[in-house]
C-alpha cells in the first residue's frame, strides 16, 4: 500500500485529518513519567492509547529523542512499533544531503525506524531527494513555506519575479512522478496557503502551526484542502499532548483531540468557521483499535533500493515491553 493511499484510508476511517506531534518534552510531561526512560515511553503509550483512533497520523520529531542519545534512539523505535498498522508515521528529521548520505538517511528513517513519510529539506536539490524518492510505496513531505518567523529569511525572497517557496512548490511537483511527494506548508501564512495549494494539485500539505504558534485551524482545514477537495495533514502537538499535566493527561490529550475533529467535521459538513461546534468529549477506552491493517508484500528490482519493512507490520494495540538496559534514572 503507498503512503498516500494509507492517509486517505486512515482519514476516511477515522474521520480525522489531525497529526499528532509527538515531541517528548520532559519539562511538559507529568513529573512521574518525565525523569525515566520507561515513564517516558509509558507516557507515549497512553497518549497512543487513547489517541489513535481519532487521528490521521503520528509524527515524532527527532530532535526530542536524539538527545537522549543512544537511549533515546532506542526509545522512538519502540514508541513508533506501539503505533496501530493503519495508522502512518511521518518521521519529522527535515533531512537533506547530498547523495551518498542521503541514500543512508533514507534506509534509516525508512527501513529502520519504519516510517511511512519522512521531512526532507529541499536546499540541497534533486540529488538530496533522490534516495527517498526511490521508495516509491513511502512518502516525502518537502519543505516549502515553513511556519517559523525565520521563514523569511530565505522562503520569501524574490527569485526572477516570484518567491522562493513558489519555486519549491513547482520543483516538487515535477519530482512528484511516483505520487509519493507533499508539501510542508505553514498555518501561519494563511494568504500564501491557499495558492500553495493550488500549485500543489494533488500532492498532500502537511501542515504545521496551528494551536501554540497561533495559525488558523479553520483557515488550515478548508484552504489546506480546497474546500476538502484535496489531502492535508493538520500538525499539532503541545497543545494537545500537553493539555494536562496531571494524571488524567491521555483523557484531556483525547477530549483536545475530539474538539478538533468536530470543528473540522463541521467544516467539512458545511457549516462556516464561525459556526463550526466540537462534540462532546469522548471517555478513554470507549474505542477498539484495529488491530489489521492492509498489507502488500514490498518488491523490488533494477536499481529500486532495499525496501524497508512494510509499516503495516506494526502489531497494531500491542503492548511494547521496555528493555532492561533503556532505565535511566
Amino acid at each position: 500500500m503507498t503512503a498516500v493511499k494509507k492517509l486517505k484510508n486512515i482519514q476516511e476511517k477515522n474521520r480525522s485529518m489531525i497529526c499528532l506531534g509527538l515531541d517528548l518534552d520532559p519539562k511538559k510531561m507529568p513529573h512521574d513519567h518525565a525523569n525515566t526512560i520507561k515513564g517516558m515511553f509509558d507516557f507515549a503509550d497512553r497518549i497512543i492509547e487513547a489517541t489513535s483512533d481519532m487521528v490521521c497520523a503520528y509524527k515524532p520529531n527527532m530532535a526530542f529523542y536524539e538527545r537522549l542519545g543512544s537511549d533515546g534512539w532506542s526509545l522512538l523505535k519502540l514508541i513508533i512499533n506501539r503505533i496501530p498498522g493503519g495508522v502512518p508515521v511521518i518521521v519529522d528529521g527535515k533531512r537533506g544531503d547530498i547523495g551518498n548520505t542521503a541514500m543512508h538517511y533514507a534506509r534509516s528513517l525508512f527501513h529502520e525506524l519504519n516510517a511511512d513519510w519522512v521531512t526532507l529539506s529541499p536546499y540541497m536539490g534533486y540529488d538530496s531527494m533522490r534516495s527517498f524518492l526511490e521508495y516509491k510505496d513511502n512518502g516525502v513531505f518537502i519543505l516549502c513555506l515553513t511556519s517559523n518567523p525565520g521563514s523569511k529569511d530565505f522562503q520569501q525572497l524574490q527569485v526572477e519575479g516570484r518567491p522562493l517557496y513558489q519555486v519549491v512548490a513547482e520543483k516538487v511537483s515535477y519530482w512528484n512522478k511516483d505520487h509519493n511527494c507533499g508539501l510542508v506548508v505553514g498555518a501561519t501564512h494563511p494568504d500564501q496557503l491557499k495558492g500553495l495549494r493550488a500549485m500543489a494539485g494533488e500532492m498532500p500539505l502537511l501542515i504545521p502551526g496551528v494551536g501554540a504558534q497561533g495559525g488558523s485551524l479553520e483557515a488550515a482545514a478548508v484552504d489546506g484542502t480546497d474546500n476538502f477537495r484535496q489531502l492535508a495533514v493538520i500538525n499539532v502537538s503541545r497543545t494537545v499532548l500537553y493539555a494536562s499535566n496531571g494524571a488524567d493527561f491521555a483523557q484531556k490529550a483525547r477530549s483536545e483531540l475530539a474538539k478538533l475533529n468536530g470543528i473540522v467535521n463541521s467544516l467539512r459538513s458545511g457549516a462556516k468557521p464561525e459556526e463550526a461546534a466540537s462534540p462532546p468529549e469522548t471517555e478513554v477506552g470507549s474505542h477498539q483499535p484495529d488491530a489489521s491493517a492492509d498489507h502488500e508484500p514490498v518488491t523490488s528490482g533494477g536499481t529500486q533500493p532495499e525496501q524497508g519493512p512494510n509499516s503495516d507490520n506494526r502489531e497494531a494495540g500491542s503492548s511494547s515491553p521496555l528493555n532492561n538496559d533503556l532505565g535511566r534514572n
